[in-house]
C-alpha cells in the first residue's frame, strides 16, 4: 500500500520508537535531576507512545523477515537483530507496566531503580538499531534481487559530472594511461600535477667517444 512493503514498513515504524524511548529516558533523567513534575509527566507519556511504537516495528519486522531475501551470514545477523528487538520490547514494557500500576506511590529508590531498568533497555536498542543497520548497509537486506542487479549494472556505467562536481581524483586506470610529455615534469618536484608520486625516470646517458687505439671495453 502507497508503495511501502513490509521491509519499508517496519523501517519506518523503527524510527518512532527509537526517538520517543530515547527521549523518554531523557526527560526521566532530567525530572530527578531537577525535581520537576511536568518533565517525569511528558517522559511517562513518552515512554508510554514509544512502546506501543516498538511492538508496532517488532510486528512488522516479522512480517518482513518472511519477504526479505538473505543468504547465510544475514540470516545469522537477522536472528540476533530479533532477539534484541524482543529484549529490547520487553524490557520498555515492563518498565511502561510498572509506572502505569506505581506512578502515583513510587518512591525515590523505586523510581531510581525503574530509570536503571529503562537505560539498560535504551542500551539493548541501540544494539538492535546498529545490527538492522548491518542488515541494510552490509547485507542489502529489504533490497530485491532484481534491484540489486540493477544497481550494480548502473555502477558499472560511465558518468558525467555538472562543472564543479568533478570526482576529487582521477581514476588510477585514467592517471596509468596518461602520457608524460616532455615540460610537463620538473625534477624538482617529487609529486605529479594529480598529487601522485612522481615517477622514478631517469636522463639518457650522454654520448661519449674513445682515443683510437682503446680497447674494446663494456659500460
Amino acid at each position: 500500500m502507497f508503495g511501502y512493503d513490509w521491509p519499508r514498513t517496519h523501517a519506518l515504524l523503527t524510527a518512532f520508537p527509537v526517538a520517543l524511548l530515547s527521549v523518554a529516558v531523557i526527560f526521566e533523567i532530567a525530572a530527578i535531576a531537577l525535581k520537576k513534575d511536568t518533565l517525569r509527566r511528558t517522559g511517562f507519556t513518552l515512554l508510554l507512545v514509544g512502546t506501543l511504537g516498538a511492538a508496532g516495528a517488532v510486528l512488522a519486522g516479522r512480517q518482513a523477515e518472511e519477504t526479505v531475501a538473505h543468504g547465510g551470514p544475514a540470516h545469522e545477523l537477522m536472528e540476533h537483530h530479533e532477539k534484541l528487538a524482543y529484549i529490547t520490547l520487553g524490557t520498555f514494557a515492563v518498565v511502561a507496566l510498572w509506572r502505569l500500576l506505581r506512578e502515583r506511590k513510587m518512591g525515590g529508590g523505586e523510581r531510581a531503580l525503574a530509570l536503571l531498568v529503562a537505560l539498560g533497555g535504551l542500551v539493548s536498542l541501540s544494539y538492535t538499531g546498529h545490527h538492522g543497520g548491518q542488515l541494510v548497509f552490509e547485507h542489502a537486506a529489504g533490497i530485491t534481487d532484481s534491484t540489486l542487479t540493477s544497481i550494480l549494472t548502473t555502477r558499472a556505467t560511465t558518468h558525467e559530472h555538472a562543472p564543479g562536481e568533478e570526482h576529487e581524483q582521477a581514476p588510477a586506470a585514467e592517471v596509468a594511461d596518461t602520457p608524460v610529455t616532455a615540460g610537463t615534469m620538473d625534477s624538482s618536484r617529487t609529486t605529479t600535477d594529480t598529487g601522485r608520486p612522481r615517477p622514478n625516470i631517469h636522463p639518457a646517458p650522454k654520448p661519449h667517444g674513445h682515443p683510437p687505439g682503446t680497447q674494446p671495453h663494456d659500460h
